[in-house]
């Protein structure tokens, strides 16, 4: 439901003052420097250029140096972010989106925390590996068609952390304080929790089950899930009963069985949407990789396999079809066709990426340390923040050979290009500077005797692939 106009300028009011008691050190500097980050035509490509904006009322030396010694609260900044008035799909779920994007770094031999990052080429056989600095965001997602998402967490990947723990961790946490901000509350339907091939989501499924969430990501073409063993059997032989049913191969159709729910829907972009659905089934786990620490026996985690093959893909593509595994079990023809809608919706985030990256500016500095690197992008999704709020808000200031568009349908740069005359009508608590003389700075001739330091890119904690290995290794 959307809210009157005067509360919309409140809700912006208050996230700018939330925004700033979350600025600790250099409050005035990061606070103008973001507005100037909103304010500012075009993209941002350097940040020298920022401080020439009437919004930014310090000199570049201050920007600098705010963003090399200033400190932003993360946990209270997170907080409020989980306070706002979240987007939900048409019949009233959340649904989150959880994807890396990187930060590549490739000529940083003085940045400390990189890791090669994985960057998909135009060819095949064209993918890279490049160093930078990967960052794990979650987003709740609109329904339809729309390139908004409300960014909610971001955390860094270092070299030392477990990607599956790590995004464990953080969807545990974002999933809290969903909760704590009243959300959701008993007796509502799980969250749902979209992802991308690349995560572990048995794994996921199993670090979050006592939380109220359904997790639903993409599988290769070339697994193989099990079914159930059925009732238990005695032979005359004895032995322990079988734990697995028979496999099913995705690629091998014979291996299939009678799907349990199946539904056909007409499409705008994809032509026949087919999506067939397979229950309680589940992925043979043994005792290496993440389950190598796993104490006891490893449990089987039943979930719904997804097959969805549509006619074609926008621009009349051929379409392959797209395998989709969902946590929960014995869902109806209207969850299926939810569980599909819902995965197709991950795409919004990229737009997200997209937006991050270009007129923003996320990854245009050249920050030596990752401690900068992590307040800048705090920055950004501040600034990405208020111009989702700012959406009902703004005037359509188009182009001319743009088409006109309805406020609710604006997209984040039409957003982008009011927001200097929104900023005026809400609260700014930044103070005036105060008349001040440049520094000295280094005197004339003289050279740099201090040398940063080189590191090393990749991982620094190996884990060891078999279980004997990994029990020596421990002693």
């Amino acid at each position: 439901m959307q809210l009157p106009a005067v509360e919309q300028w409140g809700v912006l009011s208050r996230f700018r003052m939330d925004f700033y008691e979350c600025l600790y050190t250099r409050a005035d500097v990061l606070f103008e420097l973001t507005d100037a980050l909103l304010c500012t035509d075009g993209p941002v490509k350097t940040l020298v250029d920022l401080s020439l904006a009437a919004e930014h009322r310090r000199g570049h030396g201050a920007m600098y140096a705010a963003l090399d010694r200033g400190w932003l609260e993360p946990a209270r900044l997170r907080r409020a972010l989980a306070a706002l008035p979240i987007p939900r799909l048409g019949d009233g779920r959340i649904a989150l989106a959880v994807d890396v994007s990187h930060w590549l770094r490739p000529d940083a031999p003085t940045s400390d925390d990189r890791l090669f990052c994985h960057v998909y080429g135009r060819g095949r056989s064209a993918d890279q590996l490049i160093p930078g600095w990967p960052y794990s965001f979650v987003a709740a997602l609109e329904t339809g068609r729309t390139s908004w998402t409300a960014l909610l967490d971001a955390v860094r990947l270092g070299p030392a952390d477990d990607a599956t723990a790590v995004t464990a961790d953080q969807l545990r946490e974002v999933t809290g304080r969903l909760i704590e901000a009243g959300h959701w509350q008993s007796g509502d339907p799980d969250i749902l929790l979209v992802m991308d091939a690349g995560y572990d989501v048995t794994r996921l499924a199993h670090l979050l089950s006592d939380l109220p969430v359904e997790l639903i990501g993409r599988l290769r073409s070339d697994r193989v899930m099990l079914r159930d063993a059925g009732e238990p059997r005695s032979t005359p032989k004895g032995g322990r009963p079988r734990k697995h049913g028979t496999a099913f191969t995705f690629a091998k159709p014979e291996s299939w069985h009678e799907p349990d729910a199946t539904t056909c829907t007409e499409t705008t972009r994809y032509g026949k949407a087919e999506a067939k659905a397979w229950d309680r089934m589940h992925q043979r786990l043994q005792k290496r990789g993440p389950w190598l620490d796993h104490e006891g026996e490893i449990p089987i985690t039943h979930g719904t396999l997804v097959r969805l093959k549509v006619d074609h893909l926008p621009g009349e593509r051929e379409a392959k079809p797209l395998w989709l595994w969902s946590s929960a079990t014995d869902i109806d023809t209207v969850h299926l066709d939810r569980i599909w809608r819902t995965f197709l919706r991950r795409v919004d985030l990229e737009h997200t990426f997209r937006l991050l990256k270009g007129p923003l500016g996320w990854t245009a500095p050249h920050f030596r340390a990752p401690d900068t690197a992590d307040l800048w992008t705090w920055l950004v999704i501040v600034a990405h923040t208020q111009l989702r709020l700012a959406r009902p808000l703004a005037a359509d200031l188009r182009r001319p050979w743009e088409r006109p568009l309805p406020p609710a349908k604006l997209t984040p740069a039409r957003v982008r290009r009011g927001f200097r005359n929104i900023r005026v009508k809400v609260l700014t608590p930044a103070r005036v500077p105060k008349h001040s003389r440049p520094g000295p700075g280094r005197p004339p001739g003289s050279k740099n005797r201090n040398p940063a330091p080189r590191h090393d890119v990749g991982k620094t904690v190996k884990r060891e692939p078999t279980l004997q290995a990994h029990l020596a290794a421990r002693g």
